[in-house]
């Protein structure tokens, strides 16, 4: 009797909210390892009905949005909901000043009025399997790093050639826990997408950069678009008698709010994680490679807020790449934060050890394990004689000025005008023409000259001076160490700072014109010492993907009772948690959710950071929030979960236990910038914007009841742990009896 009555107050006490998450981004076929530990939290479906190959399933409502975010399909014709940051770039590429659709907004009221979108793609995963036997076939223990991973690319080729034959998929086969395991994932992939609805900056953007990675969090983080079909339901281009897609799956919308201790998982496509990175790492990471981006893109940065600013045609040319560089700029900073404050590398070590210890405690493990540590060692010894360079040529010069990476471009064509046979560069010089018009749009060649002086500068007062191209030290002799002076001979110079020059090049292309050019020369030397350097260090990346490769297996060996996940790796995964608050300091408590209550606190009409809308200001004074405010007269924005995700997730649906939405992911939270190295459950939280808010942003401050009208929209809390049905209501007097 006393056994039954715990159970029975744990119930109505909420036992759910003591369940825990489960740490970790699984992979949906594999699902049904976790579907236990799932439906104790909440969980009403099956593992089919989350992944499947011969039905509809979760799977089937979650794509792949544009290069680098997850999107999710919310109508049965192909609507999309993903991030505004997500669809930053594409709005941007229809914005202009007489129509800042960044700045207003945009809501179409019929799918005529719906933009299409030039560049923009989304994937849809058709079936992923094992291919872990055939990837690894003819490999073996003794072989060179070097003999493995070309046996491993022939057996990936043939693979993926045999996936993809007899239909228009692409297929790819990718590596997890660090190349023991093999995936093959089959995708569909829709090139017509058109914008549909975009709430204006001021919500989408509110609080900007000043509260990015940040909780508490008011940002209406959303854009909506639609996936187009040909008539007969397959992929194609943009054309007028395209069809919206028919949805195969899609996320009813549930409007009836979240609480403490909630079930949700999160499916998407996280982009990248290094849980089993070594204790090396962590030190080179803390040491050098953040700080050394972080100082890079800061001045990045500058340069580009200093044009934005002076220009508001610039502004919206420079938005979207603006957003881009600080992002990551925050995450670096917070990152190394985290991994100092939380002692990562010390956890670390602690873990080595133990593993070490297991592996010296008999002869076969030592035989199999025994190196491992020392591989890793000494391959980050050499990394680290070269990562400098190496982390100021990604960030300075390859992602620095546009004019080099824009010049690298024509390296193809330069290569076919040297063999002098006209009828090979017809396609490429098309191919070139083609492109013309889109990089000049958002390109301005002051702000990239000014960005070519200080890459310049910032690469050859920091870079060893044996690591640098000749050709740099050169230019900083002939110009006395005058980077401005050096920069506006450079482009002066140059064809690839100028549109009409490029087209006049392209119009008769000559290879002596690119062989002088002072852009193509000085990617000709940088690229050319970058690979010296990169071949130095190649020996030392196969004792490391070795050694790295030996340690997961080595500790998936020793805890074989444990469910290991693998890394991210922008591959479909599922991570589960509940809706939580946290303690992200001594005497400091965060709640789980937000209000319109807080937009109202932090506005600010001097800083486009926190203005307000208007009609947001009016709708919020007259508690104007239909059906999807609080009975309180609030109005929720966004709330926290215990989700392990990291970048890639951006746009991911939040699902309740019965598949049905309630948020979007769009960030993690500052206190655990750390959480792509080391997962930590009592302070690691991912941002999502409620759902109700993105309706009642739709539905009352934009008017598009057309959009309204096409979701399903669902107002009734799913029974989870801790609830009980008003029939089956348990009394105090029941629990005597």
């Amino acid at each position: 009797m006393k056994k039954s009555l715990i159970i029975i107050i744990a119930l109505v006490l909420g036992f759910g909210t003591m369940v825990k998450a489960d740490e970790g981004m699984w992979i949906p076929m594999l699902i049904n390892k976790n579907i236990i530990k799932m439906h104790e939290m909440g969980l009403q479906l099956s593992a089919e009905d989350i992944y499947s190959v011969n039905h509809s399933s979760l799977k089937d409502a979650i794509i792949i949005f544009g290069r680098g975010c997850t999107g999710e399909i919310i109508s049965p014709e192909g609507l999309i909901l993903t991030n505004h940051h997500c669809g930053y770039g594409s709005v941007q590429k229809v914005s202009t000043v007489g129509n800042d659709i960044l700045a207003d907004g945009f809501w179409s009221t019929s799918k005529e009025e719906e933009i299409p979108i030039e560049g923009l793609s989304v994937k849809f995963l058709v079936r992923m399997e094992d291919a872990t036997a055939s990837s690894l076939k003819g490999v073996s223990d003794d072989m060179s790093e070097a003999d493995r991973a070309k046996t491993i690319s022939e057996n990936i080729k043939a693979i993926v050639e045999e996936a993809a034959k007899d239909n228009n998929y692409k297929a790819i086969v990718e590596t997890f826990y660090g190349g023991n395991e093999y995936y093959l994932f089959v995708y569909e992939t829709f090139t017509d997408i058109r914008l549909v609805g975009v709430p204006p900056e001021a919500i989408g953007k509110f609080g900007a950069d000043t509260d990015n990675w940040m909780w508490p969090r008011h940002t209406g983080d959303f854009s909506i678009f639609r996936v187009y079909t040909a008539p007969d339901g397959s992929a194609t281009d943009y054309a007028k008698e395209n069809i919206p897609m028919k949805s195969k799956h899609f996320l009813p919308v549930n409007i009836a709010g979240v609480e403490k201790g909630d079930f949700a998982m999160i499916m998407g496509n996280p982009g990248s994680t290094q849980r089993y990175l070594s204790s090396y790492g962590v030190d080179l990471a803390v040491n050098q490679t953040n700080m050394t981006r972080v100082k890079i893109r800061a001045e990045k940065l500058r340069i580009m807020k200093e044009g934005m600013d002076a220009d508001d045609s610039v502004r919206l040319q420079y938005a979207s790449k603006y957003a881009g560089v600080a992002n990551y700029w925050k995450y670096f900073i917070g990152q190394t934060r985290g991994l100092k404050r939380l002692k990562v590398k010390d956890k670390k070590l602690q873990e080595e050890a133990e593993f070490m210890n297991w592996v010296n405690k008999s002869p076969e493990t030592k035989a199999r394990y025994g190196e491992t540590m020392n591989l890793i060692s000494s391959a980050y010894d050499k990394i680290a004689e070269t990562n400098l360079s190496k982390w100021y040529f990604i960030e300075g010069v390859y992602s620095g000025p546009e004019i080099l990476r824009y010049a690298y471009g024509f390296n193809k064509l330069g290569k076919e005008l040297n063999k002098k046979k006209e009828s090979d560069i017809g396609d490429i010089v098309t191919r070139l023409k083609e492109n013309i018009e889109g990089h000049f749009k958002d390109y301005n060649q002051t702000i990239d000259k000014n960005m070519f002086a200080s890459m310049m500068r910032m690469y050859h007062a920091n870079v060893p001076l044996d690591q640098q191209p000749a050709y740099l030290l050169e230019m900083d002799k002939k110009f006395k160490g005058d980077y401005q002076k050096y920069a506006e001979y450079f482009f002066s110079k140059s064809i690839f700072g100028d549109q009409a020059k490029v087209e006049e090049f392209l119009a008769k292309p000559k290879a002596k014109t690119l062989k002088k050019d002072p852009a193509m020369i000085a990617v000709d030397a940088f690229f050319s010492k970058y690979r010296e350097l990169a071949a130095q260090a190649k020996e030392a990346n196969g004792s490391l993907a070795k050694g790295h490769r030996l340690y997961i297996a080595g500790l998936r060996e020793m805890n074989p009772a444990k469910n290991y996940y693998p890394d991210a790796n922008f591959t479909m995964r599922l991570t589960y948690g509940t809706v939580q608050d946290y303690y992200p300091a001594d005497a400091v408590h965060y709640d789980y959710f937000t209000t319109m209550d807080g937009i109202m606190q932090k506005e600010d009409p001097s800083s486009f950071e926190f203005i307000v809308p208007a009609r947001l200001k009016e709708l919020y004074e007259a508690k104007d929030f239909g059906p999807y405010g609080n009975q309180n007269g609030t109005m929720n924005v966004c709330f926290l979960t215990n989700h392990d995700i990291t970048g890639g997730n951006s746009g991911s649906p939040v699902i309740n236990g019965k598949g049905e939405l309630i948020g979007l992911a769009f960030d993690g939270n500052w206190e655990a910038m750390s959480g792509d190295i080391a997962f930590e459950p009592e302070l690691q939280r991912t941002i999502n914007v409620d759902i109700r808010y993105v309706m009642f942003i739709i539905d009352k401050y934009a008017g598009a009841k057309n959009i309204i009208d096409e979701i399903t929209l669902v107002n009734e809390r799913p029974v989870v742990m801790g609830d009980v049905k008003a029939e089956e209501k348990i009394t105090e007097d029941s629990l005597t009896e």
